[in-house]
C-alpha cells in the first residue's frame, strides 16, 4: 500500500500520482482536481473500437447516477484530444475524456501501459483498467483486464458503497 514502485501495477490503497492529462478543451486535469470527491478513472486502449466504444457509452449512460453518489468519471487513453472530440461526437458520449502523455504519463506510472502481444507481434498498449479513487486520492478499488459487459454497473455499485 502507498506509492506504486516502477515495474508494479496499481493496487487498492496506492496513492494516485497527480500527473496532468490533456483535456478536450485544451486544458489539463489531474487527480488533485477531484479533491474531496470520488472519481472513476477508466483507462481504455483506443477510441472508436468496439469494446472501448461500449465501455464509454456505458459510463456515459450512468454519468448522472455516478454524480448522485459524489463520483466523477473520466475516460483516459493515449488518443489525441482531437480523436477524443470525434469519438464523443460520433457516439454522443457525456463523460469527459483525457489524453495521457505518449511517454511518462499516468498509465505508465500506474503500470498499465505495457507490452502486449497480438498475432505474434509485440507492441506497447493500454491494459483496460478501471480505478475507483476515494476522496483522498487513493485507489479504493482496481479492476484489471476489464471485461466491458456489466462493468460500469459494477463500478457504480462500488462507488455507492464507498
Amino acid at each position: 500500500m502507498g506509492d506504486i514502485k516502477p515495474g508494479q501495477t496499481i493496487e487498492a490503497g496506492d496513492t494516485i500520482p497527480d500527473i496532468g492529462l490533456e483535456t478536450t478543451d485544451g486544458g489539463t486535469v489531474g487527480i488533485s482536481d477531484f479533491a474531496g470527491q470520488k472519481v472513476v478513472l477508466f483507462f481504455y486502449p483506443k477510441d472508436n473500437t468496439p469494446g472501448c466504444t461500449s465501455q464509454a457509452k456505458d459510463f456515459s449512460a450512468l454519468k448522472d447516477q455516478f454524480a448522485a453518489s459524489n463520483t466523477a468519471v473520466l475516460g483516459i487513453s493515449k488518443d489525441s484530444a482531437k480523436k477524443h472530440l470525434n469519438f464523443i461526437a460520433k457516439h454522443g458520449l457525456t463523460v469527459p475524456l483525457a489524453t495521457d502523455a505518449e511517454n511518462g504519463g499516468l498509465s505508465d506510472a500506474l503500470g498499465i501501459w505495457t507490452e502486449k502481444q497480438m498475432y505474434g507481434k509485440t507492441y506497447m498498449g493500454m491494459v483496460r483498467t478501471t480505478v475507483l479513487v476515494d476522496a483522498g486520492g487513493k485507489a479504493a478499488q482496481v479492476w484489471h483486464k476489464v471485461k466491458v459487459k456489466g462493468h460500469a454497473e459494477e463500478v457504480l455499485a462500488a462507488a455507492r458503497a464507498l
